[in-house]
């Protein structure tokens, strides 16, 4: 089979899998596993690199507003692959390349492949994207060994973080506007030992100030723009430190989204022992990715 990816969480799940070598292209933002570094890339990003968060946001808002993609994808690239499936989402157009348009190019390659869209909103339905991948590939399988295994991980973190004080938190998927993660991110929180003070399980991200998050008097602020690495965030976090020190949080915490947080892929689980390890560091000691730590000087 042929397949390629057109999003980042399908590309990892694909691989998890064990059908890395049967994907034959792949998205720019691919990255993970290594792998995936070296397969054609048959999308680009319409909005240039290394904008400021501000801006990004603003030319997001204007090319949705004119009803532009945020994200091109190559077609007659795509038409010499030939591929048989393709995987695309239908959960944000900020993510990917919207699956109207992924439609309507596959109705045009003969023979047209087949097309699938995950659109998880829970965590639930991130590990039921992973058996539809698995149905899709004929890797039932190992799909059901993939989930059993993320199962399992998220019953011995809620196993370990059980009858500790749970821990108010803050997550932030972007600094300027502030918005709050919303999706998959609250059920994380809550099964690592916390409770996410503004996001709501199930629904998306939502736009709030920071008057809002200081009124929300979270423990634990944990910093996760959307595409970032821990680096990444947490140089953000050092742009906005004044605004970060007014919440008055006891920890500022900044982590790895793109690794285990925005992509509703295998990695989240990740995400969760990382989340419990913050939370909860003396029942879950040791934890997959970093947590990078802003000092922040109090508020006055």
């Amino acid at each position: 089979m042929r397949i390629v990816s057109l999003v980042p969480s399908a590309t990892e799940t694909l691989f998890a899998l064990g059908l890395g070598g049967e994907v034959v292209a792949v998205t720019h933002e691919c990255d993970h596993p290594g792998e995936a570094l070296d397969l054609p890339k048959v999308t680009r990003d319409v909005i240039g690199p290394g904008l400021p968060a501000g801006e990004i946001d603003r030319a997001v808002r204007d090319l949705t507003r004119e009803g532009r993609s945020i994200y091109e994808l190559d077609e007659d690239r795509l038409q010499a692959l030939a591929p048989d499936l393709i995987v695309t989402q239908a959960l944000c157009s900020v993510c990917a390349v919207s699956y109207e348009d992924v439609q309507a190019i596959a109705r045009r390659m003969e023979p047209p492949p087949a097309v699938i869209a995950l659109d998880p909103h829970t965590l639930g339905e991130v590990l039921g994207d992973i058996r539809t991948v698995a149905q899709a590939t004929d890797t039932r399988d190992e799909g059901v060994a993939l989930v059993q295994d993320a199962a399992r991980r998220i019953d011995r973190v809620r196993l370990a973080v059980r009858g500790a004080e749970p821990v108010g938190v803050a997550a932030l998927e972007w600094l300027d506007p502030v918005f709050v993660a919303g999706h998959w991110t609250p059920q994380l929180i809550e099964s690592a030992g916390g409770i996410d003070l503004l996001g709501l399980p199930g629904e998306p991200s939502e736009q709030r100030t920071w008057q809002e998050v200081i009124a929300a008097r979270p423990e634990v602020v944990v910093v996760m723009p959307c595409g970032y690495d821990a680096e990444r965030a947490l140089a953000e976090a050092e742009d906005y430190a004044d605004e970060l020190a007014a919440v008055k949080a006891a920890r500022v915490v900044a982590v790895d989204a793109s690794g285990s947080f925005s992509r509703p892929g295998p990695r989240l689980i990740d995400g969760l022992e990382l989340l419990a390890h913050i939370l909860h560091p003396d029942r879950v000691p040791d934890a997959p990715g970093e947590a990078l730590e802003l000092m922040l000087e109090p508020a006055g």
